[in-house]
């Protein structure tokens, strides 16, 4: 726990960093750029499609009661824009995750490799494709699980444990990738996800705690077509920001996990010899 610990620090030092912050804003422009597109062409037929299949299937009158059954009836007269905006979510966040994969995680690994890791011979394991791979395969899974649990995260303790660790998972996988495809070989990469897997785990469901505001900010659009184009940016830009931090805090604790890991296999061929 003291790597977890100490990269966590050191992560939050480094998120203070101008060159981090204005890593946010590629990331940021190109979402809000296909976001901005995507929604203004295809946000209104959607909500007009549920509108209809909710009427003809009487899903008002089944939401009213599930929804008047917690006590949240109010809801019942915005249950299809937040259907919407649900179901918009993890295409959204996939869109701020890879951009920020592609672009500012190799400005951090730069920046962290080159100030605390000059040591650290770059073996470049992965690639761009494999980056791209990656995130859509792990992206399949949490659809898959996002969409099986979503009937259990009606009830909100366990919507509290279920998508902060389903993202976790997402995020662990996505990122370890990332920010090792420079100095890790397949193998060495390899070993660093199956001895770190629960402390990796770990960092990612506490950025997926991270992201429940943002996620709130972006369902809160739903509740108020005036201000839904700032809120839905901002809830972008939060996500972005939430990312650019857990890229830097995988970056510390991998990068020191591979130099140890090394530092190990060096003494144990030189005890060999």
């Amino acid at each position: 726990m003291r790597l977890f610990a100490s990269s966590f620090g050191r992560a939050l030092l480094s998120q203070l960093h101008i060159r981090m912050l204005l890593l946010t804003v590629l990331p940021f422009v190109l979402s809000i750029a296909i976001w901005g597109v995507a929604l203004w062409w295809g946000l209104q037929p959607m909500i007009d499609w549920l509108q209809d299949y909710f009427v003809g299937h009487n899903g008002f009158g089944v939401a009213g009661s599930i929804l008047n059954w917690f006590n949240m009836g109010a809801l019942k007269t915005v249950i299809v824009p937040l259907i919407a905006m649900w179901a918009l979510l993890p295409l959204m966040i996939l869109t701020a995750l890879v951009f920020v994969g592609l672009w500012a995680v190799p400005a951090i690994s730069r920046h962290v490799g080159g100030r605390h890791y000059p040591h650290l011979e770059q073996r470049h394991g992965g690639s761009w494709w494999g980056s791209i791979w990656t995130s859509l395969w792990c992206f399949a899974v949490f659809v898959f699980a996002w969409i099986v649990t979503l009937p259990i995260a009606i009830f909100p303790p366990l919507a509290f444990v279920i998508h902060p660790v389903l993202w976790g998972w997402l995020t662990y996988r996505v990122m370890a990738y990332d920010t090792l495809a420079d100095y890790a070989t397949p193998a060495e990469r390899r070993a660093i996800l199956h001895v770190h897997r629960w402390p990796l785990l770990l960092v990612g469901a506490i950025a997926g705690a991270m992201g429940a505001a943002p996620t709130l900010l972006w369902l809160g659009g739903a509740l108020s077509v005036i201000f839904f184009p700032i809120l839905a940016a901002g809830a972008i830009w939060l996500y972005v920001l939430v990312f650019v931090f857990t890229g830097l805090w995988f970056q510390y604790y991998c990068l020191e996990a591979l130099s140890k890991l090394r530092a190990e296999g060096a003494a144990t061929a030189g005890a060999a010899n």
